[in-house]
């Protein structure tokens, strides 16, 4: 079933460092009009630790959706998609690469990882919020999604 066919607010858990691009990711989701509950996560280590409900993140939901930057401090983008795609528990959730780069191994390499997703962050705002509300429209009026656990 499509999220926005379910009556409940997607979960979706931005796992970014750049304070602009939380503001304008969530800027771009209120746009779409969806009903979201935007989590956010400065760094690799953090992402993991919410996805497995440790520590602070205990009772954390499981998202329908990580936006996932490469570049991040203490684990970066790549380490974390590799963790997610082996754990049998966290694999089914997709991960779209939200990021700056457009260095085509880096599009390589995360497509090998099997990100869902690779989507290079626009510089303009307006066009990044545009972005962001395609992907919300996206994932969760066109795409079906395994039921969250």
């Amino acid at each position: 079933m499509r999220i926005a066919e379910t009556g409940r607010p997607a979960e979706i858990l931005l796992v970014e460092d750049d304070e602009n691009d939380v503001f304008i990711t969530r800027r771009g989701f209120q746009a779409a009009k969806l009903a979201v509950n935007l989590h956010h996560v400065e760094n690799g280590k953090e992402c993991m630790q919410f996805l497995r409900r440790e520590d602070r993140y205990a009772d954390a939901p499981t998202p329908d959706l990580v936006l996932l930057d490469l570049n991040l401090p203490v684990m970066d983008g790549r380490e974390v998609l590799a963790e997610i795609v082996k754990d049998k528990r966290l694999c089914q959730i997709p991960v779209v690469i939200l990021t700056t780069s457009e260095a085509e191994h880096d599009l390589l390499d995360t497509y090998r990882l099997r990100c869902s997703s690779y989507v290079t962050k626009p510089v303009d705002f307006h066009q990044f919020q545009k972005v962001v509300q395609q992907i919300s429209d996206y994932w969760f009026t066109v795409v079906v999604l395994p039921p969250s656990s």
